[in-house]
């Protein structure tokens, strides 16, 4: 059986709480406050998943409590809906700036309020899923990397160029941020290579190079099929980002647009994070030196836009290198 959700209920009129409890029993765990204190104490010791405030209260006012949940961390993401007699749309507002979720006036009509209550739980809920599969896919990520002899470090600077570079390219903030969030997942596939091969100090020969290159499809496996966005997006750098834009690069020798863009971007990336930190295995390349490489690449492995939309926000692109330099990084 499922846990109920805890509402906490707010009002200095008993009858208006009453009414409250009529309407939401049925369906949801119930705790009451009569004044401002109590809403803020009650709220910071059970942590509900949603409070129901009223606006007119002696002492603190509605607003003023909301206010004070938002700045408290531990109850600073419960949503508030105030319920309220005041009907202007300064009001309304006001809750709003505060940082409430809805505003509902009084008398409350019974379904809306069972309504508005459903629909922001199950937002909290949607928020929460999210997170935790923003959570996965972070840990994911760095799981390959520590496998790789990395530091966890590679994926949040590949990431970060990642989203600089797409919104060069005229990507939105969000298939930006997209992009950004799904990228650690890049080297996914290469938790399924042996570690006789990836861990071996000296080079590969030709056979376990095969092995090797197994790694994007590997990554695709482990990711799947799902409907999330996201995670389509992770499964598709994970499959393209060792394509190369002349057709030679690997698992399907796609040719310049045949690659996905994100599989684009990600290359550009990788390797300029690749080459300018140092790893146990070889030392770093200067800027200059790396720059240098892509430049040389342009048309070949790289797609000759991006690369010169990536010489463009190179500044940013250093500062996200200085804000997360690997500690054995030279100066």
């Amino acid at each position: 059986m499922l846990t109920r959700k805890t509402l906490l209920l707010v009002d200095d009129e008993p009858s208006n709480l009453h009414v409250l409890k009529q309407i939401l029993s049925n369906d949801y765990q119930l705790i009451f406050a009569k004044d401002g204190e109590k809403a803020l104490q009650l709220a910071r010791e059970k942590i509900p998943d949603l409070i129901l405030l009223d606006v007119m209260m002696p002492e603190l006012s509605g607003y003023e409590v909301c206010a004070a949940l938002k700045s408290d961390r531990k109850t600073s993401k419960i949503p508030v809906i105030f319920i309220s007699a005041l009907n202007d749309v300064l009001d309304e507002t006001h809750g709003f700036e505060v940082g409430a979720v809805d505003y509902i006036t009084k008398p409350v009509n019974p379904a809306i309020v069972r309504a508005r209550v459903a629909t922001h739980l199950s937002l909290v809920r949607t928020e929460e899923l999210e997170y935790t599969q923003l959570e996965i896919i972070h840990r994911l990520g760095r799981a390959a990397e520590y496998r790789d002899n990395e530091t966890g470090l590679h994926v949040i600077r590949m990431s970060h160029y990642s989203r600089l570079l797409a919104l060069a390219a005229g990507f939105s903030e969000l298939a930006a941020d997209r992009l950004f969030q799904a990228a650690p997942m890049h080297d996914v596939g290469k938790i399924g290579i042996p570690d006789r091969i990836l861990l071996k100090p000296g080079s590969l020969d030709e056979e376990e190079w095969k092995v090797m290159r197994t790694h994007p499809e590997v990554g695709a496996q482990i990711i799947g099929e799902h409907d999330s966005a996201l995670l389509k997006e992770a499964k598709v750098i994970s499959l393209t980002h060792h394509e190369k834009w002349d057709g030679s690069g690997y698992p399907n020798q796609l040719r310049g647009e045949e690659i996905p863009l994100v599989g684009r971007i990600v290359a550009i990336v990788d390797v300029f994070d690749a080459l300018t930190t140092e790893r146990p295995y070889k030392k770093a390349w200067s800027v200059e030196d790396a720059l240098a490489l892509i430049n040389r690449e342009s048309g070949k492995h790289f797609d000759p836009a991006l690369v010169g939309l990536f010489m463009k926000i190179l500044p940013a692109v250093l500062e996200v290198k200085h804000r997360w330099a690997e500690e054995m990084s030279p100066p």
